[in-house]
């Protein structure tokens, strides 16, 4: 009965793309989780009346964030293909994708931390400052539990933006369920390919989406 409904669909190529854009978004994710993090603790600390307080600094990092932010991520992976070669040395495949992934998400979700920690009372900083906590202490201690509920909502929604970027990538070439719903669903005008794909996709947003409102809703205190 299913082979009648989807006769188009190879089942092991299905289930190798999908490995392929759960691979993308795993390491993606991470990394992005990391730098982000980064990046939005710098862009915060080096604000006005923050401890590390730097215009300077604070505007080249905000002019990064949304330079890359701002630039569609179809024309970010052209843009990047000379650096991508440069460290992958091709442009097909799964890793190909991986910088463009992690350079597109990154600042988005360095926003969004920033803005996480901007919602921490300050009185709870001051008191932490008074006390004489160091910079690391405040940071390790205060700053990232105080705004995790925020950096967890703000990397499921990042998480969910970049299975979007791997279907993207998948268009030139980078592999995952994208590139088969266009190479096999698409051009050989095989709906019933495409349809499936997209339905694996949306089913790898729902849990995503269910993970990161589970884990928030616990860490949330309030």
């Amino acid at each position: 009965m299913l082979e009648e409904l989807l006769p188009n669909i190879n089942w092991e190529t299905m289930i190798e793309a999908t490995n392929e854009t759960l691979y993308m978004t795993a390491i993606s994710v991470a990394a992005t989780f990391f730098l982000g993090i980064i990046l939005g603790l710098v862009l915060f600390l080096t604000g006005k009346d923050n401890l590390w307080e730097n215009r300077f600094i604070n505007w080249i990092i905000s002019a990064f964030v949304n330079i890359f932010r701002s630039i569609p991520f179809i024309i970010l992976i052209v843009l990047l293909i000379p650096f991508t070669k440069a460290i992958v040395g091709t442009m097909i495949g799964e890793n190909a994708a991986l910088p463009a992934l992690i350079i597109g998400a990154a600042p988005f979700y360095a926003r969004m931390v920033e803005i996480g920690l901007r919602e921490i009372d300050k009185g709870v900083i001051e008191a932490a400052r008074s006390m004489g906590a160091k910079t690391s202490t405040i940071i390790w201690k205060v700053l990232l539990p105080e705004s995790m509920p925020a950096l967890v909502s703000g990397i499921t929604v990042t998480s969910i933006a970049l299975v979007g970027y791997t279907a993207m990538a998948g268009v030139i070439g980078a592999g995952g369920l994208g590139n088969l719903a266009y190479l096999e669903g698409f051009q050989r005008n095989q709906n019933d390919v495409t349809l499936v794909a997209t339905i694996i996709i949306l089913i790898i947003v729902f849990i995503i989406q269910m993970i990161g409102d589970f884990i928030t809703s616990k860490l949330d205190k309030r």
